[in-house]
């Protein structure tokens, strides 16, 4: 930490399907000197995207839907590729960030992409065609929120709680009033001309407006299903040990294990990616890890794990000055090194 100028830092560390570590490290809050503990919780960014894959798959055991639907049909607007009009794309291509969509109009609002209300709608594809490429983009998994109030009648941030959270004792969840804010820890960005810290208070903006005129099945972006999921170190290491366990944990089942095998396949060769989590062999060395980081507001954040040997380590920091090693922010991949040649190896 101090190597990394890191502000503060929680982990756990799960082996054989139990948590045998969890510390915090470090401050919540610089102004106020208050000190980390392992009940505070994050907005840990977009690791959350794979509590909305985790969502679509409980749909589709229930029959609601199948990954080869037309995400059209889906999400209620056109969702086409103008270079590629006959090229439909599925879910399972928005899911795994093939569907030749980018964020760049923009992903707070599905106005961006509907061709009803956005004008600048087309920029929102790349130039090949769905399921010819990837691209890491959050607009596909704001859409995916939308969906699955659609097809679950549930508003986002209700049903992960109740079809996620709640069956596996997890306090978090999208929607900040729901949540006892003297939880939050405050998350610093790091100016490196200035080489100061600065706090971010808009990762934990309410969107309190945009609540009270909801529009369910559209108005998803508001909770950020992409990114907004606040939580606790050690809660998420018990959530990734159920996906680590192929869909259940301590005998609640959350998904199916042919459910979560789909999740953790790679569908793209090039970049491990499976459905909101990802592949890699570069994280600890000889290891073959599947899991899912994140970034903003000066958070950074990781969630791995081994399947066959059945460790995962969760780390993450509310701010640091850090470089990237291997495609990996330092902190990260140092402090699972470090946890790992300490609790596992």
């Amino acid at each position: 930490m101090k190597k990394q100028e890191a502000i503060g830092l929680s982990v756990a560390v799960v082996k054989n399907g139990d948590i045998i570590y969890t510390h915090s490290f470090g401050l919540k809050n610089t102004e106020t000197s208050t000190p980390l503990t392992d009940k505070d919780i994050f907005r840990i960014a977009s690791i959350s995207k794979s509590f909305s894959a985790t969502s679509i798959m409980q749909l589709a055991e229930a029959g609601k839907l199948s990954l080869n639907d037309d995400f059209s049909k889906l999400v209620g607007f056109k969702v086409r590729n103008p270079k590629y009009p006959e090229t439909v794309i599925t879910l399972k291509m928005v899911l795994s960030h093939t569907s030749s969509i980018n964020d760049s109009q923009g992903y707070f609002n599905l106005d961006v992409i509907n061709p009803e209300k956005g004008s600048n709608w087309a920029k929102c594809y790349n130039d090949y065609e769905p399921g010819k490429g990837y691209k890491y983009c959050n607009l596909n998994f704001n859409m995916v929120g939308a969906v699955i109030e659609k097809l679950s009648g549930e508003r986002f941030d209700q049903y992960v709680k109740h079809h996620i959270l709640d069956p596996l004792k997890l306090y978090g969840g999208y929607c900040v009033d729901s949540l006892d804010n003297s939880l939050f820890t405050t998350l610093y960005e790091y100016d490196s001309i200035s080489k100061t810290f600065a706090s971010d208070s808009s990762a934990y903006a309410p969107r309190r407006e945009e609540i009270k005129n909801y529009v369910m099945g559209y108005s998803t972006p508001a909770f950020s299903p992409t990114g907004g999921m606040k939580i606790s170190a050690t809660d998420l290491a018990k959530y990734m040990t159920m996906h680590m366990n192929q869909g259940n944990y301590k005998g609640v089942k959350i998904i199916s294990k042919k459910s979560a095998k789909v999740m953790q396949t790679k569908i793209s060769e090039e970049e491990g990616y499976g459905l909101a989590m990802t592949n890699v062999d570069n994280l600890i060395s000889g290891k073959h890890m599947t899991g899912h980081t994140g970034s903003a507001y000066g958070l950074y954040s990781a969630m791995f794990f081994q399947p066959k040997e059945k460790f995962g380590i969760v780390v993450i920091t509310n701010g640091s000055n850090t470089s990237y090693t291997n495609g990996f922010n330092s902190i990260l991949i140092e402090s699972i090194n470090c946890l790992y040649n300490n609790f596992i190896k």
